[in-house]
């Protein structure tokens, strides 16, 4: 349906997950006075595809917008309301992208989430074409974040997809360079970012590459706010668990303004119980990853509201230190993570990855804690008594005990 646009000045390169200094001291920096100041907390909202996937509708939209008022979203954090893939139609002869009759006034739509005190996201790809085949960016940078900008757009996801077709195009031609491929995909989202700043409306850039040449060494210096360290997730324990647990390591590359995202939230699409799910919430709060929903909003339980609007745990994402947890201990399924938080205290989560319940115990000692004034089970609002200097909970299979400690 659309042919990549090429550079006949491309080199090729091989797609490494290696990152050289070589390489760091060559990478395009953005220069954006824009984008460090915004997102100064993991960005929260809703996304379409998880639920929606490519059939999604303005009209869907417009009553996710009112479902997050409804509900409380709004009120808990949960701010933008995300259109993912196919909303997009052709360009006209001046380049210009429409919308499909699907979305048959964006501008309008804008407005709409604006009124209610949300804010509004949308996607393309620096690629030809979409993941779905759809219109994307590539030669049109300027002329779409223009378009965005004028529809009221506040946060851009842009996903790599067919970009990679043309980086695999340079690599063939050109193998002698083993870096240009990835320098020439830090270019794709610093050419973004400086566009989106033109535009003089500030918009959030998410980097959607799925980890690749590891983005959370660079994503910052691009113009990123936030930056897809894994694959695709999906609405199943296994999955999840492999994306969240697989963070370890990585939280020196977060802060405010520039977050590592293991991908958007499951909670409530049905295919995990709500200890899952609240195994799921938590890791991601102690991740200070983004809180981006992926659920029908209009058909959810008091459960799943209590998991997604639960402001204790909230809280701890949007910590104003800006500290992501990382890994304390894994010792076959048990796991414990820690997250440091403003005012000296500590956030930690005993998992339990087993498939039965088990008892497990974190000593104050090797959290670094000298001294707990409190300590508060988050999930239920009790409060903890640490015995000789440890505590010790039973958690459920695939759970959590999230603690919140006060020193």
């Amino acid at each position: 349906m659309h042919r990549f646009v090429k550079n006949a000045g491309m080199k090729a390169v091989t797609l490494t997950l290696a990152l050289s200094a070589a390489a760091v001291a060559q990478m395009p920096v953005s220069h954006s006075t824009v984008a460090p100041t915004l997102a100064q907390t993991p960005p929260m909202g809703w996304n379409s595809w998880n639920h929606f996937a490519g059939k999604v509708t303005q009209q869907d939209v417009m009553d996710a917008a009112d479902a997050m008022v409804k509900s409380g979203m709004r009120d808990a954090g949960y701010v933008y309301v995300n259109i993912d893939d196919t909303w997009e139609g052709e360009r006209d002869a001046q380049g210009v992208l429409h919308t499909n009759s699907k979305f048959p006034d964006m501008k309008a739509l804008g407005e709409y989430i604006h009124a209610r005190g949300l804010k509004f996201g949308i996607y393309s790809s620096p690629g030809a074409t979409t993941c779905a085949k759809y219109a994307a960016s590539l030669g049109h940078e300027q002329q779409d974040a223009d378009l965005y900008a004028s529809w009221g757009v506040d946060y851009l996801k842009y996903d790599l997809c067919s970009f990679g077709t043309n980086m695999r195009e340079a690599q063939a031609a050109h193998p002698e360079d083993l870096e240009f491929a990835n320098r020439m995909m830090r270019q794709s989202y610093v050419t973004m970012r400086a566009a989106l700043d033109k535009t003089g409306r500030p918009i959030v850039l998410s980097l959607c590459q799925y980890g690749w040449d590891n983005v959370w060494a660079w994503g910052a210096a691009v113009g990123g706010n936030l930056w897809r360290t894994t694959g695709d997730i999906r609405d199943s324990y296994d999955r999840m668990a492999e994306l969240g647990f697989g963070q370890a390591g990585l939280s020196k590359y977060a802060g405010p303004g520039h977050w590592n995202d293991p991908d958007m939230l499951e909670v409530g699409n049905g295919k995990m119980n709500a200890d899952e799910y609240r195994t799921h919430m938590s890791l991601w709060a102690l991740l200070a990853a983004p809180l981006i929903a992926g659920n029908d909003l209009s058909k959810m339980t008091d459960e799943t509201k209590g998991i997604l609007m639960n402001r204790a745990v909230i809280a701890i994402d949007q910590d104003s230190l800006g500290k992501e947890g990382d890994r304390v201990r894994a010792e076959g399924p048990q796991e414990v993570w820690s997250r440091p938080l403003a005012g000296g205290g500590l956030a930690v989560g005993l998992f339990n990855r087993g498939g039965w319940n088990q008892p497990m115990s974190v000593s104050l000692k090797e959290l670094g804690v000298k001294k707990a004034r409190e300590i508060v089970n988050v999930w239920t609002g009790e409060k903890v008594v640490a015995k000789d200097g440890s505590v010790t909970a039973v958690v459920p299979k695939h759970g959590v005990v999230l603690l919140r400690i006060t020193e």
